[in-house]
């Protein structure tokens, strides 16, 4: 069973994570309170698995993640796919690259993470997100539009 172990938002820019109980995902925003949330953009939280934080031996937050996931290689996500969490619903977007700021954490650890650092998502649907909230992976739903209308 995926679970959330962690929750993070991030107040202020270059600052350590504030670690929350909850938070609230607004659609297509990210979460209440984040700077990194904006609108329209596939990078509105970041999810990263507690199994490669302990590999690297980092805590969690450290990676400036969102939402830290114990029972879920976020490696093995497909970019669409949905995943509810408490009263949201986050899409996967894309891969989040290592970037110099991993090397910030300790040297080298940019090279090291390859495409480990976890994925970026999109609120579909907004709610709320507490620790402890089962994860269910659902496939997207694709919406056809009716070729003709009422009659």
């Amino acid at each position: 069973m995926a679970y959330v172990s962690d929750l993070f938002i991030a107040v202020e820019r270059h600052k350590p994570m504030k670690s929350v109980d909850q938070a609230v995902a607004i659609a297509d925003k990210g979460f209440e309170g984040c700077i990194h949330g904006r609108t329209g953009s596939k990078r509105q939280l970041l999810l990263v698995d507690a199994a490669t934080l302990a590999e690297f031996r980092l805590e969690p937050g450290i990676m400036r993640e969102n939402i830290t996931i114990v029972g879920l290689n976020v490696a093995d996500l497909r970019m669409g796919q949905r995943l509810a969490i408490g009263g949201a619903v986050l899409e996967v977007t894309i891969p989040c690259e290592p970037c110099f700021r991993m090397d910030e954490i300790r040297t080298g650890l940019q090279e090291a993470l390859g495409n480990r650092r976890g994925v970026l998502c999109r609120v579909v649907q907004g709610g709320q997100i507490s620790r402890g909230d089962r994860i269910q992976i659902c496939e997207a739903v694709m919406v056809i539009p009716s070729a003709g209308g009422a009659r």
